[in-house]
């Protein structure tokens, strides 16, 4: 029994077929790529953004928000309303963004930097929700919340000094 192989002129045509859907297709395969990669990097829990003045001014901004344990919300659920009038660490951090950048940005330098303070800080806690389970943890006092924004502050400062240094 023989077996009929395709003639060398159809494989070469089935090939150029091939070469040209290819060709078609990459740039759709491309661009979804980089579509995923920005979507996966937005909620990138470990994503270290560049430092800003702002992110200075919006961890002060969250301290004078929070400035009292009579304005602490305890029970944070990250939902933030526009009219309350106690804050959980996320919401202070989150409204001040919104006031001193005009935009909220849940993954900002800022909120970013709170978080790595509290893996710091609370680093056998293994939290899922940092900002959140922090805030919401039986054991963490006022203080400690004043202290993660004091931290945050002064780890910021000297990023800005760093930077500015190598200019």
């Amino acid at each position: 029994m023989r077996i009929k192989l395709s003639s060398t002129k159809s494989s070469r045509a089935n090939l150029g077929v091939c070469f040209v859907v290819v060709i078609l297709l990459f740039p759709f395969a491309v661009k979804a790529q980089g579509i995923a990669t920005k979507s996966a990097a937005v909620d990138d829990s470990q994503v270290r953004p560049p430092i800003t003045k702002t992110d200075l001014q919006i961890v002060k901004r969250a301290r004078e928000i929070l400035d009292s344990p009579s304005k602490w919300n305890r029970a944070d659920n990250r939902e933030c309303p526009a009219g309350a009038r106690t804050f959980s660490l996320y919401c202070a951090l989150r409204m001040a963004t919104n006031e001193v950048s005009g935009k909220s940005d849940h993954r900002g330098a800022a909120l970013q930097e709170a978080r790595f303070v509290i893996d710091e800080i609370a680093a056998d806690r293994n939290y899922n929700h940092r900002l959140m389970d922090y805030n919401n943890d039986p054991t963490t006092t006022f203080a400690d919340i004043q202290e993660v924004f004091r931290i945050t502050e002064s780890l910021i400062a000297l990023r800005l000094k760093a930077t500015a240094g190598k200019k």
